[in-house]
């Protein structure tokens, strides 16, 4: 067996090898993502960011300020996640809860506005009131 022959399996096996790596980390899911609190918030979001798309022109500061609020849910359990620290990811959960609760308000404005049906609503901060248990959840574990 000559040198180039033993470079050629090297190279191969290191290639498999690499492949099988980058394989395996596109699989791997962040930690956060397993969180039920962070699967809540992403899917309160992305049912309100659809139906603001449907509200009236003169709203958008309404359906903005939505978005942003419950997009930071989301945001904050994520970064809070990747802290090392329990204070700094303590922090960020109590920045998630505030946001959450900044959706109440503007949920409520929505309603009077008859962008939003009471049951509808109160579905809604039905939700958002569970999110804001699992994050002082995670504020005391």
């Amino acid at each position: 067996m000559d040198n180039r022959t033993i470079d050629k399996q090297n190279l191969n096996c290191g290639l498999m090898l690499y492949c099988s790596n980058v394989q395996r980390m596109a699989t791997m899911a962040f930690m956060f993502e397993n969180l039920e609190v962070y699967k809540k918030a992403i899917a309160l979001t992305d049912d309100l960011s659809a139906l603001t798309e449907s509200f009236p022109k003169g709203n958008y500061y309404l359906s903005d300020q939505l978005n942003r609020a419950l997009l930071s849910i989301a945001t904050n359990i994520a970064e809070g996640n990747g802290k090392y620290h329990k204070a700094d990811r303590v922090n960020f959960f109590r920045i998630a809860r505030g946001s959450a609760f900044e959706c109440v308000p503007i949920l409520e404005l929505c309603k009077r506005k008859k962008l939003l049906k009471e049951e509808d609503a109160v579905a809604y901060k039905n939700r958002l009131d569970e999110i804001c248990k699992m994050l002082s959840g995670l504020m005391n574990y």
